[in-house]
């Protein structure tokens, strides 16, 4: 009975069984490169996105409708070479490593055919991304796009696969789903070996349900701690930085900022001193922005990626355009104020604090809201408060005086794994609670052998006393 089923679908498959067949010959083949010819192709391809920066944002910008255009061009240009930076060098293809001492030795050895799903906020450098990790390991790719970003991928997969042909590489190794939905992309999950899934809660749900291996993400929502030893200018700017970025469609990016509540007034003279950010504390004009990002409690698609003056115009206030962060009062943490949420747009809400026990409280507060095993940013120079907050808070990672939504996903200044889909960890409901890096896509073969003059425990006294 199997066996027929199986003749069935090698006779009369569907576009995505006949993608995924072709995808594993195709992988067969590259897993047989060497590690100097893997890495060619891939360094070629982050070379492509850097080199084509300006023309892919555009595109991003023309297919989405959101996000900023310069951002989005720093971003092809920045995470293209963050990235090859840290996979360069590295060994992914045969024995990766040995332990002596140990007596092991480790062989790295392709996962299989890759379903790498990318989200409409992120639709160039995420499948940059996951094809540089995937063909870092000897495996092959299919894309499967958000319909809004599906001229990026088709666009991506033509170029990429340009570049693997020049190197002598297989036909098929990168593929794109074209004319795709949501059943086309279940199926993808269903056929492949693993998933990388970049996108909202129900894809990613839908990811882990598949019944194969997947790595996918949870929401965002950074609390920023400011604390009180820092220089208020240099923290601001950084922080206006990071929220503003892309219009605020960053994962990582903040979104409600704590600070002393004696200091509360030169933050905003701080804030506002950029040049940047429009401030409000009048409570029917928070109102008017709360009733407009949020619908029924939930983020209102209407306003994702805009840039702030059109955000404010949607709420039926007036910014000027050069304006590029709103920043609001809020009534409280957690469950007091719904501006406590994600927001993906460039709205802040910001809340004054007694003691840095009561910062991490309502820091956590908003993660327990959303966002929990996702990410914080703190600005201190307290190294008690620094380790106290990354003991206390539940996220995966802590950033610590950077711009949280250009840092969190790696960056030339930490040590943060490069990466377009950051881990949430079982607090978000994911697999990895780190960020995810091109050694999530291999598999590693270890060979034991016996340790010469191991000393053995012989009686239970060596080894229980």
């Amino acid at each position: 009975m199997n066996t027929n089923t199986s003749e069935n679908i090698t006779k009369h498959p569907s576009p995505i069984t006949d993608m995924v067949l072709k995808s594993h010959e195709a992988q067969r083949v590259f897993e047989t490169f060497t590690q100097e010819k893997v890495d060619t192709i891939v360094r070629a391809i982050g070379k492509y996105v850097y080199d084509n920066a300006d023309l892919l944002a555009q595109m991003a910008i023309e297919d989405t409708g959101i996000g900023d255009l310069q951002d989005k061009v720093l971003k092809c240009k920045s995470k293209s070479s963050v990235i090859w930076n840290n996979l360069k060098g590295k060994k992914s293809r045969g024995i990766i490593g040995e332990d002596t001492e140990k007596g092991l030795i480790f062989v790295a050895k392709p996962m299989g055919v890759i379903a790498c799903v990318t989200p409409v906020t992120n639709p160039v450098v995420t499948a940059m991304c996951n094809v540089m990790f995937a063909l870092k390991c000897g495996n092959s790719v299919i894309i499967a796009a958000h319909p809004k970003g599906q001229r990026c991928a088709e666009h991506l997969c033509e170029a990429f696969m340009a570049i693997v042909l020049e190197n002598d590489g297989p036909e098929n190794l990168i593929q794109v789903i074209k004319n795709g939905s949501v059943e086309t992309t279940k199926e993808l999950m269903q056929a492949v070996d693993v998933i990388v899934a970049t996108g909202g809660g129900a894809m990613v749900k839908s990811a882990y349900s598949s019944g194969k291996p997947a790595f996918g993400v949870g929401p965002g929502n950074v609390p920023v701690i400011i604390d009180r030893n820092v220089d208020l200018q240099e923290a601001t700017a950084k922080i206006v930085l990071g929220a503003a970025f892309d219009n605020g469609l960053i994962c990582s990016h903040e979104q409600c900022v704590m600070i002393p509540e004696e200091q509360y007034n030169d933050a905003i003279l701080g804030f506002i001193n950029t040049g940047k950010v429009w401030y409000s504390a009048d409570e029917s004009v928070i109102d008017a922005f709360r009733k407009t990002v949020f619908h029924d409690g939930k983020l209102n698609p209407a306003v994702i990626g805009l840039p702030a003056w059109k955000v404010a115009a949607v709420a039926g206030i007036s910014v000027p355009e050069t304006v590029r962060l709103i920043l609001l009062k809020a009534k409280g943490a957690g469950t007091d104020d719904i501006l406590c949420k994600e927001k993906l747009c460039p709205v802040v809400s910001i809340l004054p604090y007694g003691t840095f026990e009561q910062a991490l409280e309502m820091a956590q507060a908003n993660l327990e809201l959303e966002g929990k095993g996702h990410s914080a940013a703190l600005h201190s120079n307290n190294e008690d408060h620094i380790r106290a907050a990354g003991v206390y808070l539940t996220v995966s990672r802590l950033v610590v005086n950077q711009p949280s939504s250009t840092s969190a996903g790696g960056s030339f200044l930490n040590s943060l794994s490069p990466t377009t889909t950051l881990g949430c960890g079982s607090w978000g409901g994911n697999s990895i609670s780190e960020n995810l890096n091109y050694t999530h896509l291999m598999n590693v073969s270890q060979i034991g052998q016996v340790i010469k003059n191991k000393s053995v425990p012989i009686t239970p006294a060596e080894i229980w006393d």
